[in-house]
């Protein structure tokens, strides 16, 4: 999801510096710009087969399984990308369209196979479920850096990585009160984060579980969005991850949506 929830980085030059001194403390704002960047940006395009498995309070999973195909237009900016469904049966050929304008309301469209229908959806809400897991479709298109104000709050090792802690505030009203990310100082992958409501209770926390270099980009292979308030959670695998592939454009259209390039969404 340059990432679709698949990830990776923009530049190995975009990775700001590690040191600890002041003179080497980079702007919150830089970091936030360098992992949005890592994330959703990666290469010229993309694409990756995911695992999504979903798991409720009793244990109970439900697995779907899927593949991204993502277009970059202009690098941080304008961006089209395709989510193909592959199982289970009863969403196999579901597919999912956005066209994604950091400037205004990303265009979605749906394709559902069972009454051969192609609808635009709403792009209003960017929090609420991402087909009913506990990412949201803006955790999948991404928030812009520019979105939210940021301050550097401190510096904290997660798991042996070395992080700026980084506190971001919407600028606008929205569904969260504040999120804190954790940014490796490494490679600028968001390693965990949080968000909080508005009586600031921590109610998500998604987490990098695995990166990994992938055709030059660090990649996070493996995230997991857990649901604070309804003890749930979502970890999605990514697979047979590949960049710069020469994407062509003009498979981001309802046509493609009923009938997908067969050797983008075959393994």
């Amino acid at each position: 999801m340059k990432g679709i929830a698949l990830a990776g980085a923009v530049l190995a030059a975009t990775a700001f510096p590690g040191g600890t001194g002041a003179a080497d403390t980079p702007q919150a704002e830089d970091i936030m710009k360098s992992a949005h960047m890592n994330l959703y940006y990666p290469g010229d395009d993309g694409r990756a087969f995911v695992r999504m498995t979903m798991t409720d309070k009793r244990g109970k999973t439900r697995e779907r399984e899927f593949v991204m195909v993502r277009r970059d237009l202009e690098d941080g900016g304008a961006q089209k990308y395709f989510v193909y469904f592959l199982k289970p049966a009863d969403v196999r050929r579901t597919a999912f369209m956005v066209w994604k304008d950091p400037q205004k309301d990303d265009s979605r469209w749906i394709y559902v196979p069972a009454i051969d229908l192609v609808k635009r959806i709403s792009a209003k809400d960017k929090g609420s479920s991402f087909v009913g897991s506990d990412f949201s479709y803006e955790d999948v298109s991404g928030r812009h850096w520019t979105d939210d104000d940021h301050a550097i709050t401190g510096e904290e090792e997660i798991d042996g990585t070395a992080c700026w802690i980084v506190e971001s505030t919407p600028r606008g009203k929205d569904s969260f009160s504040r999120k804190v990310s954790w940014v490796s100082k490494e490679d600028a992958i968001a390693v965990r984060e949080e968000y909080y409501d508005r009586k600031d209770r921590r109610v998500r926390v998604l987490t990098a579980g695995e990166i990994r270099v992938v055709d030059g980009h660090p990649t996070v292979t493996k995230r997991t969005a857990r649901n604070e308030k309804k003890n749930h959670t979502t970890t999605v695998e990514f697979f047979d991850i590949a960049y710069d592939l020469g994407v062509d454009e003009k498979i981001f259209t309802e046509r493609y949506l009923k009938n997908p390039p067969g050797d983008l969404v075959s393994r």
